[in-house]
């Protein structure tokens, strides 16, 4: 591989102290082994337990393919009931998978399983816990969340495989101008080193989550996630406290997201080439002058 890749700091539990201190205001990712140990969740979603809170509603699903440049990034492949759905990614390989499912809405009660960390930070955004699904063989693409949350990521059933980049190499990642995901040409567990140079010698953290782990993702981190086996994870989201963070995140949904996405309605696919051979030149250029250092 490529790239530099570090273990992820893990602990069992950690106080609000050293986590603020050490985690939070560093802006350092962090695996905390117990924090759902006192969860019902934990022990209560179990794939027929989802299945029978949830039942057969139909569900959008993905793909790993690469975007359509005349939809939104988030387009749905198809979509399957439910039910369905757990017993497939349960049962076998597949792609698809859940993206950003407020699955509380569909069934409020599991509300109850879960608690927000608030004795480590504040902010959460209590409306917003998501859930994301996934078989086996699906991906979640290369990409930081536009809104500039940090997360608290927690898995469920199975091993799901994660690299973590910090915002300063977006460039050498091949960012796609006025988007917060990266080109989709390459393989972020096998790059291709020889067609996309810049991605050499690149700094991240790998991260395997198994049932119950919970991953702190701080602000702007780009994140890759690959379903070791079939699986769900939960993700809960929380302001940063900087004034200058909510304006990036306003600038981000307002600008980049909305701007972003009238373009690629209005040119696609030449807009598409457009950015992505951008994006090229971007990263050979922070390449030739040694970026992000």
């Amino acid at each position: 591989m490529c790239f530099k890749l570090s273990a992820i700091d893990t602990v069992d539990t950690i106080s609000p102290q050293d986590f603020k201190k050490n985690y939070l205001d560093a802006r350092r990712p962090l695996v905390i082994k117990n924090l759902t140990a006192s969860w019902p969740a934990k022990q209560k979603w179990t794939p027929e337990y989802l299945k029978k809170v949830v039942g057969s509603q139909i569900v959008p699903l993905y793909n790993n393919a690469k975007a359509d440049p005349s939809k939104p990034i988030n387009s749905a492949t198809t979509q399957m009931p439910f039910n369905q759905y757990i017993d497939l990614i349960m049962s076998q390989p597949t792609e698809l998978r859940i993206f950003f499912f407020n699955i509380f809405k569909k069934a409020p009660q599991l509300l109850n399983d879960i608690e927000l960390p608030k004795d480590l930070m504040g902010g959460f955004l209590e409306s917003m816990p998501a859930m994301f699904f996934g078989g086996s063989d699906s991906v979640t693409f290369l990409h930081y969340d536009i809104d500039l949350p940090h997360i608290f990521h927690t898995h469920f059933g199975g091993k799901k495989h994660i690299i973590l980049f910090e915002n300063k190499w977006k460039r050498r990642l091949y960012c796609i101008p006025n988007a917060t995901y990266a080109l989709e040409d390459y393989d972020v567990a096998k790059p291709d080193i020889q067609k996309f140079p810049a991605l050499n010698g690149i700094e991240g953290i790998e991260v395997f989550l198994e049932h119950g782990d919970t991953l702190f993702m701080p602000t702007g981190y780009w994140h890759w996630m690959k379903y070791v086996t079939g699986g769900y994870s939960l993700s809960l989201r929380a302001w940063d406290a900087s004034p200058a963070r909510k304006i990036a995140s306003v600038y981000n949904l307002a600008i980049k997201g909305a701007f972003d996405s009238v373009l690629k309605m209005a040119f696609k696919g030449r807009y598409a080439n457009y950015r992505e051979q951008l994006a090229v030149k971007r990263a050979d250029k922070a390449l030739a002058a040694g970026l992000p250092r």
